[in-house]
């Protein structure tokens, strides 16, 4: 009951664009419970709109461990790798 009520603020969060705050509720329905993947395809979705495209590609690495045919973490860690290589150009050209 608890990790619905979080994840629900955490959806509202999103909604309102407070990323940050999501990811704070997110991370704390992962305390409740680990198996649930829609929180980390959500908590990537976060990092991707804050540019933490490491953070996204692991929370998508871990529910593509658990369920490879995860078609949001297959597309949110294409986005984040994609992000990576924006960064990494970036990098290069400074």
């Amino acid at each position: 009951e608890k990790f619905k009520t979080l994840k629900n603020e955490g959806n509202d969060f999103v909604k309102k664009g407070k990323y940050e705050e999501a990811i704070n509720k997110y991370s704390e329905c992962m305390k409740l419970n680990t198996e649930e993947r829609t929180i980390y395809t959500n908590r990537a979705l976060c990092y991707l709109k804050l540019y933490k495209y490491e953070e996204a590609k692991q929370d998508c690495d871990h529910v593509l461990q658990i369920e490879d045919s995860n078609i949001k973490a297959f597309y949110r860690r294409a986005l984040a790798y994609k992000g990576l290589q924006v960064r990494k150009k970036n990098m290069a050209g400074i």
